[in-house]
């Protein structure tokens, strides 16, 4: 699409948003039209002043000058009070409702789409780029509406007194509009530039802060700052392009006004004109001119202004017009048995030549345990993604109870899921609301107490001075690791699901630890189906399958001790950790 066409349509798009609060926006409309008319009013009376007033020596004409001064700047105050606050209030409103539609509409976009952009790319534009939209645009209408209608006034106000001279003006018109022109698509390109280098910004310093212990652990100080001084850096250049180009476009189109001015006085130096124009026409005249350079420089700006909320809106709209995750399931449940069945399944991730999954085949009856071991990269999590419908599959089918999954709606067939993984999300909430995330109804404070002790979770809880009250701190900063998994599992046992995902959730965790969580699993585990992801083989070996994949095959298949018997790669990877955790015994 024609580069215009898209501005034009982004601009068409913009004012979608202002029509629900179109009556204010016509207020604030009024209230710019008001203060331009008031001010144009004011040196309109300027003649008068002069010519009645001091030429004529008429000392009544000051005196009602001296109470209708105060009074007009009374009302022009008042003009410029309702055009800044409903302009204020129409742009609030729309930041706000665009922010909210871009943050919902991110968590509808699949995981995919996650994957390949930057999370401080996503956060700058929920906050920078939605901010310099209101603020860009904003401050454009009110100069433009107001500052445009004042250069009418005057215009008019010139005109009225000499047509000839006002005419000199109107020959810079077109020599300004080319100037504007070359200057709005560097303003474009600029402001596009921007966007980017404040995403990066955002990214840096996002990466920095999450691996905050890291960066200090490997003495990465240096390095960060060095990256991070990089993208300032270029934000800081690109931010000065913007100012160079407004300073210079603003300067030349002054000096363009400056010699229309100069023509104007020249031309107003002949006999004819002189005997014209009295004293005070002539001032005001030349007032007019004078006033007209400051509106000139001003909506020179707005340009700038203008088209950095373009270039925002671009940005924005750009995350909006994504598509959606699909959704085209109709079968809906309340609960399901927990029979799964995966068939010829292959699958790769975008932008892969080789695939995750390569023709992966297993059963899993309802309330039985399937175990999936290999290295990493082999596809275990890859399985787990696909079963909830993370990402859609190439070739093959996986069923529920005899349903193809693709049929399911995506809440119906999810709220069948409890995943508990290594990496456990945790929000800066209290724990009791962190294990009732995701409840499906209103949860009693029992039935939160009932999960926690089956969790084994209480013990931990209850020695806290506000006990379920506490807040775990941002991804649950101020638990171990082994709480955090507990909480996780009772957040699972809350939830009640029918089918169970438990993703190397006891791979990272002291002996101590994992005797409690094993304990918690295996209460979690009771009549449900579960898909367990292990990398400690001990903690699979009552499992009624076990696959062992690589490269996304399917190698080896059966129970723990059918797969010892095997000799194989299972017995290698057994051998090898048993070997191990004698060695430390031995320590």
């Amino acid at each position: 699409m024609d580069s215009n066409l898209k501005r034009k349509k982004h601009f068409r798009r913009l004012l979608s948003y202002i029509k629900p609060y179109r009556f204010a926006f016509a207020f604030a409309v009024f209230g710019m039209l008001g203060y331009a008319g008031i001010d144009t009013f004011f040196f309109a009376n300027i003649e008068t002043l002069i010519d009645d007033g001091l030429g004529a020596g008429n000392p009544q004409i000051l005196v009602y000058a001296a109470i209708f001064v105060p009074a007009i700047f009374v009302i022009r105050g008042l003009f410029n009070f309702i055009s800044t606050y409903f302009l204020s209030y129409v742009g609030f409103q729309i930041v706000t409702k665009m922010r909210q539609e871009l943050f919902e509409h991110l968590m509808r976009l699949p995981v995919a789409y996650h994957d390949k952009v930057s999370t401080g790319d996503l956060i700058s534009k929920i906050t920078y780029d939605t901010q310099q939209l209101a603020e860009a645009t904003s401050r454009a209408v009110l100069t433009l509406i107001k500052e445009g209608a004042f250069v009418i006034g005057l215009l008019g106000l010139m005109f009225y007194h000499s047509w000839q001279l006002s005419l000199v003006f109107l020959v810079i018109g077109p020599v300004i509009g080319k100037v504007v022109s070359v200057v709005s698509r560097k303003f474009r390109e600029v402001s596009s530039k921007i966007q980017t280098a404040m995403g990066n910004v955002t990214t840096t310093a996002e990466q920095m802060i999450n691996g905050h212990q890291v960066v200090v652990m490997f003495e990465g100080q240096k390095h960060e700052a060095e990256r991070f001084g990089a993208v300032n850096k270029a934000t800081r250049q690109q931010n000065m392009k913007l100012v160079n180009i407004r300073t210079v476009s603003t300067s030349v189109i002054q000096f363009i006004a400056s010699l229309s001015l100069a023509a104007v006085l020249f031309i107003a130096s002949f006999p004819s004109m002189i005997e014209q124009l009295t004293p005070g026409a002539f001032t005001t005249m030349l007032t007019a001119m004078i006033m007209l350079l400051r509106p000139l420089k001003q909506l020179t700006n707005v340009n700038a202004d203008f088209q950095r909320g373009l270039a925002a809106a671009a940005s924005i709209f750009a995350v909006l017009d994504e598509e959606q995750e699909k959704d085209t399931g109709s079968h809906q449940v309340a609960r399901v048995r927990g029979d799964v069945t995966v068939k010829n399944l292959t699958f790769r991730y975008a932008r892969k030549d080789t695939p995750a999954l390569n023709d992966v085949s297993f059963h899993v009856p309802a309330g039985k345990t399937l175990a999936l071991v290999g290295r990493s990269g082999s596809g275990k999590s890859t399985i787990s993604n696909l079963l909830t419908r993370f990402y859609d599959y190439e070739t093959g089918a996986i069923e529920l109870d005899g349903v193809d999954i693709r049929e399911y709606e995506l809440k119906s067939l999810r709220r069948q899921f409890a995943v508990v993984s290594q990496s456990v999300t945790l929000f800066n909430d209290t724990i009791a609301n962190n294990i009732a995330y995701g409840a499906q109804e209103q949860v009693s404070r029992e039935a939160i107490e009932r999960a926690i002790q089956l969790a084994y979770a209480d013990e931990f809880i209850n020695e806290m001075p506000l006990g379920l009250e506490t807040i775990v701190g941002e991804n649950g900063v101020m638990l171990s690791g082994g709480q955090r998994q507990r909480i996780a599992i009772a957040r699972a046992l809350l939830r009640d699901a029918p089918l169970l995902i438990l993703d190397e959730a006891t791979s990272a965790l002291d002996t101590e630890s994992e005797r409690h969580i094993q304990a918690a699993l295996e209460n979690l585990q009771q009549n449900r189906t579960s898909i367990v992801i292990a990398h400690r083989l001990s903690t699979i070996e009552k499992a009624d399958e076990i696959l062992v994949l690589d490269h996304g095959r399917i190698v080896e298949r059966g129970t723990h001790q059918e797969l010892l018997a095997l000799s194989g790669v299972y017995a290698q990877l057994h051998n090898l950790q048993v070997g191990g955790e004698n060695g430390k015994t031995a320590d």
